[in-house]
């Protein structure tokens, strides 16, 4: 099955599947299966944290590796992009069809839904079809349970002619019988032979034809019969795989020739019908396998999931729950971190006067302390009190959202408003990416297949807020818009600012996007299935690390490597006096009259550009700015702050235009290079710097505008 090369499998996989494979022992396991089925829980599960993520060469498409040892031997795990089949559709689908065929793996895991199994089964078939050293893993089972569904698995077995093995891998249940059947399956301890598709007697005739012309083309290398399908469909990809992976002397191109006029002799509307054939018979036999291993005892039992994608998915109550949702979010963050960031600032606070407490007694140098005490110290303390808070609050209840089951739903909800702007309805899935990273969002816009929708997602990722500028926008939303309420009203006031915010820069991106697919990025959008996972019972211990140790200290300390440097520099151009002003105070004053018709001033932009490294350090830097002019010798709250802004002429208009512009302006650096990266072109990298900053402008310029506009009458 599959390739039966022996000799050249660890060549293949070493050269052109980057393969780290340290001694021969060590044997390699696929991983397989559909989006949703609890594949990564099975990887994470296995292999703990001895794994490393990656691109396939060649592929804008990441994978994951890990390392786990059972028995007397080690294994190398690799997770293939989810799929729903092998057919070649897709990146995802072309690349884990070549690793199972060409790598050859010693087993390929199947990760299955119990709760699904109908649909999953699609996608087992496939595989069985490319390699008998197939093991299913039939996950989700306390799922199933609870809706009723019992899948036999000693059946299913006999059914499908491999080993089955039923599992909960968020609970660690039946792992360690996966591993034995893997174990035993790749060193050939059982063998198996799995049950092939039987296809309608027109395809079973084109099938034997074509396999009898291929023996003198691929010889015994490759399964005949998998190719004839290949070319049956009309798969042409199929040729680029064997060249790469089977054929590299020059002496091949006749065979590959011969090969491609095989292709080409398939009528392009006979393609279609046998691919729907095809399609349609692997649907059917799953259908009678399900039907005789599953049996559902939920007549009595309410459908949870359903009634509550009735509600959050519904185009009445859909959009206002997200809303309320996002609302809820931001409140408990904001009311949540005032106090901890006060503490956090107090106590750091306190030990710069011991520093400089102990500067004064060493006798150091003024400027020494400025860089070190003033300059750098201060900006961290800065960063790590005004983001600490927020992010240790806002990442954990985002994540819980994530477990529940529910971003998927919010993506479901905008999908609609992405098709209506022209866009790939996966861009509601790498926008939502974006609100942890933005560089995150532009790397998960390689799920989008279409170059130039890709391209569009990319460009307008930036429109919503990440980690970085959010503690921005909570602490100016706090101090100048909660603030003129009463005490016990000012964090839901803030909070339900922040999230018009936010929703603001979801339509911003709805209408970039809808003007770039009308002009410069044309073209029809792409379709594509969105599967709603089922709700799940959150897990505590991943939500902690999760958003603490992954996002929280993650951010944190990127934040705080860029900052000391940047605390450093500020420092220097507000302290080098050039004609009795600081090099901060010239490039304040250049900027001045343009800050003025935005309604900021010329410090704002200053600490913009600074920033460019990380949002994170804006306002540290702008603190600072301000601080070196001699308004205040140092800050302990967000009220002091409040006090500090409004000594340098800051209105609420100010407040709002701040906002506005942190919202929109272009990406920082990491972001900017993960598109450059991602896209492979200066030019639209530099695109999408200048066109959110051009965005921002003129947002910030009609603000002010209208705001002058409406005083005037008054």
């Amino acid at each position: 099955m599959g390739c039966t090369c022996e000799t050249c499998k660890r060549s293949v996989l070493i050269e052109d599947f980057d393969m780290d494979i340290e001694a021969k022992e060590e044997l390699v396991i696929a991983l397989a299966g559909n989006p949703n089925v609890g594949k990564s829980t099975v990887f994470n599960a296995l292999t703990g944290l001895k794994q490393h993520t990656g691109n396939w060469p060649g592929k804008t498409v990441s994978n994951a590796r890990g390392v786990y040892k059972h028995k007397d031997k080690k294994f190398i795990l690799v997770d293939l992009p989810g799929t729903y089949s092998l057919l070649a559709n897709s990146v995802e689908e072309q690349v884990a069809r070549d690793f199972i065929c060409f790598g050859k793996p010693d087993t390929t895991i199947v990760v299955a839904d119990a709760t699904c199994l109908e649909r999953n089964l699609n996608i087992v078939l496939q595989v069985m079809e490319l390699t008998d050293n197939v093991v299913l893993c039939v996950n989700l089972l306390d799922e199933a349970k609870r809706k009723g569904i019992d899948v036999d698995i000693k059946k299913l077995e006999e059914e499908l002619g491999i080993p089955v093995v039923g599992t909960c891998a968020r609970k660690g249940e039946g792992l360690e019988k996966l591993m034995d059947k893997v174990y035993n399956v790749a060193l050939k301890i059982e063998t198996f032979t799995s049950k092939k598709i039987t296809y309608s007697l027109n395809i079973e005739n084109e099938i034997e034809k074509i396999v009898f012309k291929l023996k003198d083309i691929l010889d015994d290398k490759i399964d005949l019969r998998w190719v004839a399908l290949r070319i049956i469909e009309g798969d042409k990809t199929i040729i680029d795989s064997i060249y790469r992976y089977m054929y590299k002397e020059k002496d091949v191109d006749y065979k590959l020739e011969q090969l491609s006029k095989l292709i080409n002799e398939v009528n392009v509307e006979n393609s279609y019908k046998f691919r729907d054939d095809m399609v349609s018979n692997i649907y059917n036999q799953a259908e009678q396998i399900v039907k005789n291993v599953v049996k559902k005892n939920n007549d009595d039992k309410i459908d949870w999931d359903k009634k509550l994608d009735d509600i959050l998915t519904s185009k009445i109550t859909g959009y206002p729950i997200m809303f309320i949702l996002l609302g809820l979010v931001f409140w408990v963050t904001v009311s949540g971190a005032n106090i901890p960031s006060a503490i956090i600032a107090d106590f750091l606070f306190r030990i710069e006067g011991k520093i400089t407490e102990l500067f004064i007694n060493l006798n150091a140098p003024k400027w020494l302390h400025g860089i070190l005490v003033l300059g750098m110290y201060r900006t961290l303390a800065w960063v790590i009190s005004v983001m600490l808070p927020p992010m240790a609050i806002f990442f954990p209840c985002f994540t819980l959202l994530e477990d529940l089951g529910y971003l998927p739903r919010v993506a479901f909800n905008l999908d609609r408003l992405f098709k209506k702007a022209g866009t790939h309805g996966k861009q509601s899935l790498t926008m939502s990416m974006g609100f942890g990273c933005n560089a995150a969002g532009i790397v998960a816009c390689r799920i989008i297949e279409s170059p130039r929708e890709r391209l569009i997602a990319m460009i307008t990722n930036n429109f919503v807020p990440c980690n970085g500028r959010f503690p921005t926008l909570i602490a100016i939303a706090s101090i100048f818009v909660g603030s003129a309420f009463a005490s016990k009203n000012s964090t839901l006031v803030a909070a339900f600012f922040v999230s018009i915010l936010v929703l603001f820069g979801i339509v911003i991106t709805l209408i970039v996007s809808w003007v770039l697919s009308k002009t410069i990025l044309k073209g029809v959008p792409s379709s594509f299935t969105l599967e709603l996972p089922p709700y799940r019972k959150p897990q505590i211990g991943r939500i902690i690390y999760t958003s603490i140790i992954d996002r929280t200290i993650f951010v944190l300390g990127r934040a705080i490597v860029v900052a000391a440097p940047a605390g450093f520099i500020t420092w220097i151009f507000a302290n080098v006096i050039i004609a009795d002003k600081s090099i901060l105070a010239h490039m304040a004053s250049f900027l001045q009259p343009f800050g003025n018709s935005i309604g900021l001033d010329g410090f704002i932009l200053v600490a913009f550009i600074l920033g460019f490294p990380a949002n994170e350090i804006v306002i540290p830097i702008l603190i600072m700015s301000y601080m070196s002019e001699g308004a205040m010798l140092e800050l302990d709250s967000l009220s002091a702050m409040k006090d500090l802004f409004i000594a340098n002429g800051w209105t609420f208009l100010t407040a709002l235009n701040v906002m506005l512009f942190s919202l929109l302006h272009f990406p920082c650096g990491t972001t900017l290079w993960t598109i450059k990266k991602e896209s492979g072109s200066v030019k639209w990298t530099v695109f999408a710097a200048l066109m959110p900053t051009l965005v921002a402008i003129s947002v910030c310029f009609i603000t002010t505008q209208i705001s002058k506009l409406i005083l005037a009458f008054h």
